[in-house]
């Protein structure tokens, strides 16, 4: 397969793909938030690490 043939077939299967973010904005909305509590726990760990 040549290499524009090939970049054509990369470019037909990234126009196929669909907005799944927009379609489920609970989801994204459940991981920005299940990261930010991972972030908060793990800066409180290290808080208390460098204190003591």
């Amino acid at each position: 397969m040549s290499l524009v043939a090939r970049s054509e077939v990369v470019v037909r299967q990234l126009m196929k793909r669909k907005n799944w973010a927009a379609k489920e904005p609970g989801v994204i909305l459940v991981f920005c938030i299940v990261g930010a509590v991972a972030l908060l726990l793990f800066g409180l760990f290290i808080q208390k690490k460098v204190s003591t």
